[in-house]
Formats: structure tokens, C-alpha cells, sequence
């Protein structure tokens, strides 16, 4: 790891990362598209953003998540295929 000076930036670290190339082609296809000046601002920005806390859930939603989780344990749910035909939606 090295440290530089960008303009206008702090101190910054260069660090290593391998990805997919698959997953290379698709940012360097969309940073310029989604207005970024460079593909390390987009990269940076993307890495802000996931040690970010994630919002929080309200207890309403957190409420029906455990629901869900009781109702998935207990196979008192049906696939959406099962559904669809309970509800005559296939028709």
C-alpha cells in the first residue's frame, strides 16, 4: 500500500484489488455514464457507501421480517408458482 496526494483530496492510500473482468467491464462502461470524473472516484464512492451503516429498519418492518422467518420455518409458506395457481392468476 502506498499513500499520495490526489488534488483537492487528504491523504490517500493505493491499495491493490482484483476483481472479475466481467466486473471490470462493467465499471468501466458505467462510471462516465453515472457522471464520475474518474473510475477511482466511482470505486470510492461505492466503498463509502458500503461501510456506511445501513438504515435502519423500522420495528413495524423488523416485526413482519420475523413473521416471515416463523412462517418459513414452520413450511407455512407456498412458492410463488403455488400461489399463482391458488389465487387462479395462471389462467
Amino acid at each position: 500500500m502506498s499513500t499520495e496526494r490526489e488534488q483537492g483530496d487528504d491523504r490517500m492510500a493505493k491499495i491493490n484489488v482484483r476483481v472479475p473482468e466481467s466486473l471490470l467491464d462493467q465499471i468501466d462502461s458505467a462510471w462516465k455514464q453515472r457522471g464520475y470524473a474518474s473510475k477511482s472516484e466511482a470505486i470510492r464512492d461505492a466503498l463509502r457507501e458500503w461501510v456506511d451503516d445501513p438504515a435502519a429498519l423500522s420495528e413495524e418492518t423488523l416485526a413482519a421480517l420475523e413473521t416471515s422467518r416463523e412462517q418459513i420455518d414452520n413450511d407455512e409458506t407456498v412458492s410463488a408458482a403455488e400461489a399463482r395457481k391458488r389465487l387462479g392468476l395462471d389462467d
